[in-house]
């Protein structure tokens, strides 16, 4: 029998679809907690989560308990044919959990793209518009109409077109990189002068927190201004935290750090601690703009999610899970400020609370991909699970488990500290 990861990684290659990447050349074995074990024996430190999945870590024993008794009831029965109570319960749930004093729906479905495109559908049926703005940098699927809405061709785009119509980006404030509050507003004026009347507009969609794009946020400043202008013009303001929703951020939207109540939000990742559920939750008359028949899906709101849907949220009422993020995320900060005074080659650190990542830059000023890419293979090599992300690929994003002890997330921090060491040159002696 195989047991190797090279072995694995030759029938992979000789199996599976080239267009599928794989960052790390490694095959799981088990997992628990914040930490997995690949098949040669070897341990590592997750601070992945498997992008964005694993808020409550691998295997937690709510959700392994209640997806076994779910499972030992039933495991299908398809929503729209007969129905089940979990899903019910979830969506009263996400209702209450959503931010708006107003009645409020939600429909299950099973991908983050799949919430994205639903709530596109939802968006125009609502409003009897057809045209959707977002931005620059957006991450919001693999489907082509969630293409067309994501603001990064490469690799995502590459020769999937053409791709849906009626669908804009606006620039993302990024101060970084040199795109201000003022130059995104000018921006949608813009799209509404050049391109398309606010009018035909059906909904602005946006990440409080882009995800695959940087972990760059959004500016409270901005987005309130996006809801005003949203209402001057009628149109729907789609809030996607399918990354940054179930509690990644310390509150169980990251929108609700704004302040600002958008019309829908569309949440998946986190939700259900690793097994696939999404949804759309949002204003009752809106999310019931679709005649019957016109939402849902074979697998849409499966039993087995949305049963470790209801322990995920157990588990964060019972274990403070909130705090937990925003301890763990000022925890992260520190540490990564500190590193940033020793180490000239992060331009920045920056998230919202567990939701962290730091930005390498060359000496002249200019993205290194190259030394995000070494550094994830170092971390690698030395135990540690490690993501980059960005428009440039040269951010590292932190998405360890919130249920991850400090002293598991320290050894982590540890070995990025020792891999910037090596990697990068002119380092201080602080960190």
């Amino acid at each position: 029998m195989t047991q190797s990861n090279h072995d694995w990684m030759q029938r992979r290659r000789a199996a599976v679809a080239n267009g599928v990447k794989q960052t790390h050349e490694i095959f799981a074995a088990r997992a628990e907690n914040a930490e997995l074990w690949d098949i040669e024996g070897r341990r590592y430190i997750d601070f992945a989560g498997g992008i964005a999945v694993l808020n409550t870590g691998h295997c937690h024993p709510q959700i392994v308990a209640a997806v076994q008794e779910q499972l030992a009831r039933f495991s299908h029965t398809c929503f729209q044919i007969v129905a089940h109570d979990n899903y019910v319960e979830v969506a009263e749930k996400l209702n209450a959990l959503a931010p708006g004093n107003f009645a409020k729906k939600s429909v299950l479905l099973t991908t983050g793209a799949e919430a994205v495109e639903n709530a596109v559908k939802i968006a125009r049926a609502a409003t009897r518009r057809s045209a959707v703005i977002t931005f620059t940098g957006g991450y919001h699927g693999r489907t082509l109409m969630t293409l067309a809405m994501t603001g990064k061709v490469n690799p995502f785009k590459l020769g999937f077109g053409p791709f849906p119509g009626e669908v804009f980006h606006a620039r993302f404030p990024n101060a970084l990189h040199g795109v201000s509050i003022d130059d995104a507003k000018a921006s949608l004026e813009t799209i509404f002068m050049n391109d398309v009347e606010p009018s035909r507009v059906a909904a602005i969609v946006i990440e409080p927190v882009q995800g695959e794009g940087g972990f760059y946020v959004a500016p409270f400043e901005f987005l309130h201004w996006l809801r005003a202008l949203c209402d001057r013009h009628g149109i729907l303001l789609i809030d996607d935290e399918i990354q940054t929703g179930a509690g990644r951020t310390g509150k169980w939207f990251a929108i609700e750090h704004s302040g600002v109540v958008p019309d829908l939000i569309t949440t998946a990742k986190s939700l259900a601690g690793g097994i696939p559920l999404s949804a759309v939750v949002g204003r009752a008359e809106v999310m019931d703009a679709p005649l019957p028949g016109g939402l849902g899906g074979t697998y849409a709101g499966s039993p087995l999610a949305c049963a470790a849907a209801l322990a995920v949220m157990r588990a964060f009422e019972q274990e403070n899970l909130l705090e937990r993020g925003r301890v763990l995320g000022e925890h992260l900060m520190m540490r990564l400020h500190t590193l940033q005074h020793a180490v000239p080659a992060i331009a920045e650190v920056r998230g919202l609370g567990a939701m962290i990542a730091f930005e390498l830059f060359t000496a002249d000023g200019k993205p290194d991909a190259d030394l995000a890419a070494k550094l994830v293979k170092y971390a690698l090599q030395n135990g540690l699970i490690l993501l980059a992300c960005g428009i440039y690929g040269n951010a590292i994003r932190i998405l360890v488990p919130l249920t991850a002890s400090t002293e598991l997330v320290d050894a982590g921090l540890d070995i990025i500290t020792a891999g910037l060491r090596e990697l990068s040159p002119a380092i201080g002696k602080a960190a």
